[in-house]
């Protein structure tokens, strides 16, 4: 794996430092006083994957579309009970916000993902397409030692077009049925209920792209991240949400806030406006996902054939 970040300017180098500094100052107060087996706890990689590994990055906030590439970061610790994100990670992620929305130390949003080594080994002997592009075009920016990860298996063709068919269909039948919950509350004007609903039919249509295309998604009901992961697959799925106006960037903020704030914030607020309009732009996010993975199925049931 690459260990080299000369293809990056300068202050993203710098940023990437910092971004690990954060990393390991939160991780080390997570388990200062970890007990057991858990005293062993380590940190064995940290990985830079997506566009600014491959160099294909977009900065370009001045354009129209204001469109900016995040840092997309996997931790791989030494075992599997430290991916917990509420008991181990949620300071590091509540610092990398704030270092970029607040502070302005970072000029570029940071999404990162944890998985034990057992669990990207795993992913990479299964050929999960996700672990394998990491393992392809990834960066390592830190090691604790130069231990090489599993070499990849990608799936036969036909093992490919099940697994990907499998979680197409899963996934947009569970999207189908969380829509159908929102519009049933939309009808009983309980706009809080339609807000978490319209935000799991979101998570449902992001996780069918990212699993159909790589059988990988992260288990984090984050849609901004999971957004853009999938933002990375295929650039039809950029544009969905507009961005022009503050406004417009609130209301997504409203509907990724719905997971948590719709069921169990009194000071939660969403419109009926406001519903309708996320719920349009859900609608259209489905489509055009629907359209990819149809896509790819199709690909998949041509090298099945072949």
């Amino acid at each position: 794996m690459r260990t080299d970040v000369d293809h990056l300017p300068a202050s993203k180098q710098r940023e990437l430092e910092r971004i690990v500094e954060i990393l390991f100052d939160e991780f080390g107060q997570a388990t200062e006083n970890a007990t057991g087996r858990r005293k062993g706890a380590r940190i064995l990689k940290i990985i830079l994957f997506g566009s600014h590994a491959r160099g294909d990055w977009v900065d370009a906030p001045l354009s129209a579309n204001q469109y900016k590439s995040d840092y997309d970061i996997l931790v791989i610790v030494s075992q599997k009970e430290l991916t917990d994100r509420a008991a181990y990670w949620a300071k590091a992620e509540e610092r990398l916000i704030r270092a970029y929305t607040i502070e302005k130390t970072l000029r570029t949003p940071v999404n990162f993902i944890v998985h034990s080594l057992h669990e990207v080994n795993d992913g990479l002997a299964h050929g999960r397409v996700f672990f394998m592009e990491v393992a392809k075009d990834g960066v390592a920016i830190y090691e604790a030692d130069d231990r090489e990860l599993a070499t990849p298996k990608p799936k036969t063709p036909q093992q490919a077009l099940v697994a990907a068919k499998e979680y197409f269909e899963e996934h947009v039948a569970g999207a189908a049925e969380f829509l159908e919950g929102y519009k049933f509350y939309m009808g009983r004007e309980s706009w809080k209920k339609a807000a978490f609903l319209l935000h799991q039919a979101t998570e449902n249509i992001y996780s069918c792209a990212l699993l159909t295309l790589t059988y990988y998604a992260p288990y984090n009901h984050n849609i901004a991240f999971l957004r853009s992961l999938a933002e990375g697959l295929d650039r039809r799925l950029y544009g969905i949400w507009p961005e022009d106006t503050h406004r417009e960037r609130a209301m997504f903020q409203k509907l990724k806030e719905a997971y948590t704030k719709a069921r169990y914030s009194k000071h939660y607020r969403i419109s009926e406006e406001e519903l309708t309009w996320l719920g349009a732009r859900v609608e259209e996010l489905g489509r055009v996902v629907h359209q990819v993975c149809s896509e790819r199925i199709a690909e998949l049931e041509g090298s099945a054939r072949g």
